[in-house]
């Protein structure tokens, strides 16, 4: 098993928000892959969707407050993004190489993952099955990432490192945690 943790830095051009930090932990147990976030502050000023009672697979959910990351395979151009909404929404899209041939992927059918919302905290864990995607000896490397709506309609961006001059998360130097 190996197992990382990370601290998120938001893209530096945008304002600070010494208010937040996002943290977290990245695992990989053979196929089982299991990511946390925690997100913490003031989340008062943040604009977290309630959860939902049917979450399912949608569409544009970094348009929100979205925690996502980035899993390529070593040595290949192919790569997908999650995308984690606190309601509970989801989705997984693949690429064939950086930002070209996006399609949803069809490998999984559902995405479930807890959610703990606190006052001052939000907690979300993802545990998945990789088989369908990766196969267990290949080596992954992930960009783990957040974005971030502010309750003033502001957007920042968070990854564990900013490798563009503008953020973009889909950037193979930014996929930085091997496993």
């Amino acid at each position: 098993m190996n197992k990382q943790t990370f601290s998120l830095q938001p893209f530096p051009s945008t304002e600070s928000f010494p208010h937040l930090k996002i943290t977290g932990n990245v695992c990989r147990n053979a196929n089982q892959l299991t990511i946390s976030y925690n997100l913490g502050g003031d989340l008062k000023k943040i604009a977290i969707a309630a959860p939902s009672n049917a979450p399912s697979r949608k569409y544009e959910l970094w348009e929100d407050t979205c925690f996502e990351f980035f899993l390529g395979i070593k040595d290949s151009p192919r790569y997908w993004e999650f995308n984690l909404s606190p309601a509970g929404h989801w989705n997984v899209y693949r690429f064939d190489g950086y930002r070209h041939g996006m399609q949803e992927e069809t490998a999984f059918e559902k995405l479930p993952f807890n959610i703990q919302n606190q006052v001052d905290s939000l907690a979300l864990v993802l545990d998945v099955d990789l088989s369908k995607i990766v196969l267990a000896e290949q080596e992954i490397e992930i960009g783990i990432t957040t974005v971030i709506k502010h309750r003033d309609d502001e957007v920042t961006y968070w990854a564990l490192t900013h490798e563009g001059v503008e953020p973009d998360f889909h950037l193979r130097n930014s996929f930085i945690v091997m496993l």
